[in-house]
């Protein structure tokens, strides 16, 4: 992939439209169960981290701002969204407006390997699909961990592939053959590209990153605690760590 930044951007600029509606119908409504896990780990770490100030939370990769608001409204706090499509912000920004938390929740451009904040700026972070999109994964998590606290808490969203006789074949049917042709039907063609992309993205990285591997790279960028969570017969992936002391 030649160039990733300006590959990504081409796949979800036309989607933010439809693009909350269809992730819960083509993961058969799993993709909110997997977000609220993710704040979940947030909050649980800031409730044992915190020392009763509203924490300052960054949302990485934060789309159209579906894990922005939960965290707002779970945890209290202020919540900074960064994306790298344009579009994606846009929708992400009327939901915000649209939603009870919207006076604290700020969303801006940028880029996960390059982040626009000083060291050590956020009490937590959450990122959600993001390691697939980046050219260094390793390079990347030891950027996220540039700009988190000393005892802040890192939490990460993203697909899994389901192991077994029975699941793993399933899945690769589903995501080869179904997810394609449902994304036509629902979305239109934006959404068969996605379809047709995305099984062999998934299988792709974790034949060159398996979950062994990326729970030693976020301990390489910093992080003690380091727990990976499937879910949903292995479709989900959740992590979670703390950034070190010292």
């Amino acid at each position: 992939m030649p160039d990733v930044s300006s590959f990504t951007r081409s796949l979800f600029s036309p989607l933010p439209a439809r693009y909350d509606r269809l992730a819960e119908i083509l993961s058969f409504h799993q993709n909110g169960a997997w977000r609220l896990a993710a704040v979940d780990a947030i909050a649980r770490g800031l409730a044992t981290n915190g020392d009763g100030r509203k924490p300052l939370i960054l949302d990485v990769a934060s789309g159209t701002a579906g894990v922005a608001i939960e965290l707002a409204r779970r945890t209290g706090g202020t919540v900074v969204g960064v994306d790298l499509t344009e579009q994606m912000l846009r929708q992400g920004a009327e939901n915000v407006a649209a939603s009870p938390v919207a006076g604290q929740i700020v969303l801006v451009g940028g880029q996960a390997e390059r982040l626009p904040f000083a060291d050590a700026t956020f009490d937590a972070l959450v990122f959600s699909y993001l390691l697939r999109y980046v050219d260094d994964p390793q390079a990347t998590l030891v950027e996220l961990a540039r700009v988190v606290k000393p005892g802040g808490v890192m939490a990460s969203l993203e697909f899994g592939v389901p192991a077994g006789p029975v699941w793993h074949p399933s899945w690769v049917g589903y995501t080869r053959l179904v997810l394609p042709v449902a994304g036509l039907l629902t979305g239109g063609p934006a959404w068969w590209r996605v379809g047709r992309f995305l099984g062999p993205s998934i299988s792709g990285h974790y034949q060159r990153y398996p979950v062994d591997w990326t729970v030693r790279a976020w301990e390489q960028a910093g992080f003690t605690g380091v727990a990976a969570r499937t879910m949903s017969l292995g479709g989900g992936l959740i992590m979670s760590g703390t950034r070190a002391r010292g």
